[in-house]
């Protein structure tokens, strides 16, 4: 494992110019208490991927590339430990992150999850896929703009990467955990750079965590944002998710394809853009 810390670049100032301001609290709510309520589905998550694991077995086999899982905030692990099994079993080579509980970007994490990248991009001679529940989906960007030629593709699970900060219900965990005050201009802005490889949002409107609005990529030959019906903590579970997962996996590295939510699969899931968001 290499032990050379690389801080992420500083955002140039033509970005920080060019960056659209963020709406103010009261333009975006976060999700409601009902939709809060409803994160209690989560272990019917779980139940449902226990029952389609046949199903979800027989989907395409994977290339044996190796996949980097980010856990969300105040999670670790073992949180991602049935995505990871998932992905071992199609062929893959998943991998943990390996740093504890997620508490946010403090204490060197975003350099290591840097140094990991490149450790298994050199162990296994091929760029990695990146993997990221809910804050976890922030690293996976933010590593992917720095490490872009050791980085296959980016896939982001309910993950707050543009809106306001308090568009989520867990803001203020963030800043208990992590320290650090939620809304900060300038690092918000960095987040809401794209990635420049291919990035998938998963993002579902009965998150009861998240405000949907903000896991929305804006329109780009390489970004993408798939609806399904899920709740926020059974994301990493939830077995249209983690069909979406393979699908977006099973792709060659060099002919990369927006997800086709057409014929049957209309009935499960969608797609939506930020004007979509504006309008809603």
């Amino acid at each position: 494992m290499p032990t050379s810390r690389r801080k992420p670049a500083p955002l140039p100032a033509t970005d920080l110019e060019a960056a659209p301001s963020l709406p103010e609290p009261s333009a975006l709510r976060p999700p409601n208490l009902f939709l809060l309520m409803l994160e209690g589905r989560a272990p019917w998550e779980f139940a449902a991927m226990l029952a389609t694991l046949p199903w979800l077995r027989s989907l395409p086999p994977g290339d044996g590339h190796p996949v980097l899982v980010f856990p969300g905030m105040a999670a670790n692990d073992m949180t991602t430990l049935p995505l990871r099994r998932f992905l071992d079993a199609l062929g893959y080579r998943p991998r943990a992150w390996g740093q504890g509980f997620n508490v946010g970007p403090r204490g060197g994490v975003l350099e290591r999850c840097a140094d990991d990248v490149r450790a298994l991009a050199d162990k296994h001679g091929e760029p990695v896929s990146l993997i990221g529940w809910s804050l976890g989906g922030i690293y996976a960007r933010e590593t992917a703009k720095q490490l872009a030629a050791e980085t296959r593709c980016v896939i982001t699970l309910g993950t707050p990467f543009t809106g306001h900060p308090r568009a989520t219900n867990a803001w203020r965990v963030f800043e208990l955990l992590s320290g650090q005050v939620a809304h900060d201009p300038a690092r918000l802005a960095q987040i809401r750079r794209p990635p420049p490889v291919p990035t998938t949002s998963i993002y579902s409107r009965t998150d009861g965590v998240v405000a949907w609005q903000c896991s929305l990529n804006p329109p780009g030959p390489r970004a993408e944002n798939i609806e399904v019906q899920a709740s926020h903590v059974g994301m990493g579970m939830n077995p249209l998710v983690l069909y979406a997962i393979a699908d977006r996996l099973a792709q060659p590295a060099a002919a990369w394809k927006p997800f086709d939510a057409s014929g049957l699969r209309q009935f499960f899931f969608g797609t939506a853009s930020p004007s979509a968001a504006a309008a809603a």
